[in-house]
């Protein structure tokens, strides 16, 4: 029986996919969260074989917590759910330790197929995603500039050009004012710009927010 836990912050979507799950034989869902710190909380008392999340929940990161999750429990697997465009988020959380990621458009119809392949020690990508992934396999000067971004700096240029103020990112991320500032000179370097504006202009032409 593959044991699942399953995390997002509307209860519509969770009983979506637990009325999914419910009509296949050798899947359960054992519990549930709303938050990314429940979930941490959860994952860490309590053994589960898949955990399927959404990107965007309250609490931590996405990132971090897919790094802390594989870091205490390294055997469980890791499906994401997403309304992104997955060019954004997919190979970032892939390589922080998820197992698959998945649509949240296509998600009634391949959730159970993703489920199955990522417990069963197996990558999952959507069709979709597969399709698009000559992109990130191109010489490093034909990528996008934001790729060239570590992890943090690419939430906090995301946090930047949606708009938020440096204290909130910093309250956000538990990061000081000073930190971000950081964050943010160092980013505009790297992507040879000179203000928000341009950040801004950027990250809605390559569709990052």
């Amino acid at each position: 029986m593959i044991k699942i836990i399953i995390a997002d912050d509307h209860s519509i979507v969770r009983e979506g996919m637990k009325l999914i799950i419910s009509e296949i034989r050798d899947m359960t869902v054992c519990d549930e969260a709303s938050n990314g710190n429940d979930l941490i909380e959860k994952v860490l008392q309590n053994q589960y074989d898949v955990a399927v999340l959404d990107i965007s929940m309250p609490g931590p990161e996405i990132l971090d917590i897919i790094k802390q999750i594989k870091k205490e429990k390294p055997s469980i697997r890791i499906l994401i759910l997403s309304m992104h465009p997955e060019e954004q988020y997919a190979v970032r959380v892939l390589k922080a330790g998820a197992s698959g990621y998945l649509s949240k458009e296509t998600a009634p119809a391949e959730l159970v197929k993703a489920i199955r392949k990522v417990s069963s020690g197996k990558k999952y990508i959507s069709p979709y995603f597969a399709e698009n992934l000559a992109d990130f396999l191109l010489s490093d000067n034909e990528k996008p500039v934001h790729t060239t971004l570590s992890d943090r700096e690419y939430q906090v240029m995301c946090k930047i050009a949606a708009g938020e103020p440096v204290k909130d990112i910093a309250r956000e991320l538990c990061l000081s004012d000073k930190t971000i500032s950081t964050y943010r000179s160092r980013i505009l370097q790297k992507m040879n710009m000179t203000n928000n504006a341009e950040l801004i202009h950027y990250a809605i032409k390559n569709t990052l927010i």
